[in-house]
């Protein structure tokens, strides 16, 4: 009769070698989805199958955990390009640059917004290696369009890579689906045609040339200000890090007074996103009224979109990073609204854009508009013409494939 006596390994948990690497992939993953604020070390102990005591084992703290996820990230971008060094720069290289960071891109779409928006949150000298990280890729895809072109200034290098990137970049800011490969041929078609772009050295010109942007005039109504003195704070501060009595007294009154307005913080920023949301659609509602032609139509979305994009950059930039913030309803709303946004600029790029599908047009809108924000802090919001129109030019190359006819320049 055989025995039945446990094996002495029977019921013993063994921890799997992958342990780490299993750690890694949940932090990323949780703190893109949810922002670095709203994680906790339980949270992710969960996500792995651990105690938050084996976890404390791995990592002493979260910023430890934060830290070594984003810089992971950063490392795979310097990983996937270090082919370059010692290849011949050119156009070829720059071609397989562009694929190796779009498969990257692919294998982490679930966390790279964690190094794209939660970064911020990096102390002193982690933030200067993830900086470092990121000039390395640059300087890689600077020194093949450098070969290709060798007419372009620094300025004009910068600017062009940092397109390119923020191209790629951008398919983890929303979560169209797409098959892998249909993926690859928009993003390397957009990303090639980038490459390619005529940019102006924005360095040069002389302050009478530009028109800077100053800080804009406080709205007299209270309730506008509110909003405009908050969205100013949480992109300047964040939203966990700015409170009330801040909000209070940027508008001058108590922060009792506040209550009148709205309940909460949370209000303010669904309020924020609410209003912009309201009149992006009511600024391409009266473009579509009024032009027939698909591509007139959609180059003019894009010159207005670039326009308030110019106007109100802190808006734009904290979209991206506190939506994590609100509240799920809030969030749904919100995420229909952008839909609709999208869909619109979709419907019209198909017509234009036969040679790309429904999806593959979905996703060069997101380029876009990614595009917008991305290239406009590398200018600091510069609202001059010159600026708004190298940001325009570069989305008519996303998605019209060239560049419109302009007879001139808009009015300053």
């Amino acid at each position: 009769m055989a025995s039945s006596r446990p094996t002495p390994d029977a019921g013993i948990r063994r921890r799997p070698k992958d342990r780490k690497a299993q750690i890694a992939r949940a932090s990323a993953e949780a703190f893109s989805r949810f922002g670095y604020h709203a994680v906790s070390m339980e949270a992710i102990a969960s996500r792995v199958g651990i105690s938050a005591t084996a976890l404390y084992r791995h990592y002493p703290s979260k910023y430890d955990l934060f830290r070594d996820a984003v810089l992971a990230l950063g490392e795979q971008l310097v990983g996937c390009t270090a082919f370059a060094d010692g290849a011949q720069p050119g156009a070829e290289t720059l071609q397989r640059l562009t694929s190796a960071i779009t498969d990257t891109a692919l294998a982490n779409r679930e966390s790279g917004g964690l190094y794209r928006w939660e970064a911020r949150f990096l102390r002193g000298d982690d933030q200067a290696t993830l900086n470092g990280q990121m000039r390395t890729v640059n300087r890689r895809i600077q020194l093949s369009l450098l070969a290709v072109r060798p007419e372009l200034s620094s300025r004009q290098l910068w600017m062009l890579s940092s397109s390119m990137l923020s191209v790629i970049g951008s398919i983890v800011d929303h979560h169209a689906k797409l098959p892998a490969a249909h993926i690859r041929v928009v993003l390397n078609e957009i990303a090639a045609a980038i490459s390619a772009a005529d940019v102006p050295d924005l360095s040069t010109g002389s302050a009478t040339e530009r028109q800077r942007r100053g800080p804009a005039g406080v709205d007299p109504s209270k309730y506008e200000a509110l909003l405009t003195e908050s969205v100013r704070l949480f992109n300047r501060k964040g939203y966990r890090d700015t409170t009330m009595e801040e909000i209070a007294a940027a508008i001058g009154m108590p922060t009792s007074g506040i209550y009148r307005y709205i309940t909460g913080k949370n209000d303010i920023l669904a309020a924020i996103y609410r209003r912009a949301a309201d009149r992006l659609s009511s600024e391409a509602s009266s473009i579509l009224g009024a032009v027939r032609d698909p591509e007139e139509a959609l180059t003019g979305l894009i010159d207005a979109y670039v326009k308030r994009s110019f106007d109100h950059p802190e808006l734009a930039y904290v979209y991206y990073t506190e939506r994590v913030n609100m509240a799920p309803a809030d969030q749904k709303i919100l995420r229909n609204l952008q839909r609709a946004t999208v869909e619109s600029w979709v419907r019209l790029l198909t017509e234009i854009r036969t040679d790309w599908t429904v999806g593959q047009a979905r996703f060069a809108v997101h380029a876009a508009m990614a595009l917008v924000i991305d290239v406009g802090r590398l200018v600091h919001y510069d609202n001059s013409v010159e600026s708004r129109v190298a940001v325009s030019r570069l989305l008519d190359l996303t998605l019209l494939g060239r560049y419109r006819l302009r007879a001139t320049l808009p009015a300053r």
